[in-house]
């Protein structure tokens, strides 16, 4: 299970905050404390802070790759932040993520280049300019689609991410089960493919979100997802990850559950 890292996104009035005034320390506290939570991969978004886009981009994957030895996840709406981000990020420390490609094709146009010539991996999302389908068929046909436009142009298969797309179940009952259908459909079609969610979609709007962001988890580790950005400081939802892993056969003989029992990484406390 990839878990990446959610809190380093200006969209977060902090995150915002502690971008447009260059506050290094704050940012590297961030990174690191995720890091040490059990992420593989921290998601870096620098969008929604004022100022110049691409500088802040830059700053930011530089600031945080001083101080982790982890790739990043370069996040934004806009393709040349992506570049910008690509182009200073370390790859001696993993190759980098990219969040995130649609079916669109204006977008996927712009960003095919980049992807290319990057070799980086990416997150295709199920849906195009229709919006996100209602339905699994068609969040299959879409990213059925994008793998093999991906493909085509030399990205391996498993450096493709599809998200199958988290929508609440505040606004329809069935929302998480299309979420559920979409990725075990996905697995069975494309077993090296990896398959990513932006969980905690789930729950927006509805109390306890914890709650219902973990059991979702849970559910969708089950039908085949092996890869969440989530918030790695939530130790229950880390050990709830770990114990998920070793019941679905993904931990060798329990190694990493009991690698994180004799550091006190279980835990069920909020």
């Amino acid at each position: 299970m990839l878990v990446i890292g959610e809190k380093l996104n200006s969209t977060r009035k902090k995150v915002r905050e502690m971008i447009e005034n260059k506050d290094v320390k704050s940012i590297q506290d961030l990174a690191i404390k995720q890091v040490e939570g059990g992420a593989d991969i921290l998601d870096v978004n620098s969008s929604a802070a004022a100022g110049d886009k691409e500088e802040n981009m830059k700053w930011l994957v530089k600031t945080v790759q001083k101080v982790v030895d982890i790739p990043l996840c370069i996040d934004s709406p806009n393709a040349e932040e992506i570049e910008r981000g690509l182009e200073v990020h370390d790859w001696s420390k993993g190759k980098a993520l990219i969040n995130s490609i649609t079916g669109e094709k204006e977008k996927l146009n712009r960003l095919l280049p980049t992807i290319k010539k990057y070799k980086c991996a990416v997150i295709a999302l199920a849906m195009d300019e229709r919006g996100i389908p209602d339905n699994s068929k068609t969040r299959v046909e879409i990213a059925d689609r994008l793998i093999k436009i991906l493909a085509g142009i030399g990205v391996a298969l498993r450096d493709i991410f599809i998200d199958p797309l988290v929508v609440p179940i505040g606004t329809n009952d069935n929302n998480g089960l299309v979420t559920m259908d979409t990725i075990r459909r996905i697995r069975e079609a494309y077993p090296e493919v990896r398959i990513v969610t932006g969980l905690s979609n789930i729950s927006f709007g509805l109390p306890e979100r914890k709650l219902i962001n973990q059991v979702f988890m849970i559910l969708t580790m089950g039908c085949g997802m092996d890869a969440a950005i989530i918030d790695p400081t939530d130790k229950r939802m880390m050990a709830i990850v770990k114990a998920a892993m070793a019941l679905l056969g993904e931990d060798n003989f329990c190694g990493e559950y009991i690698r994180a029992y004799r550091k006190g990484k279980l835990t069920l406390e909020k």
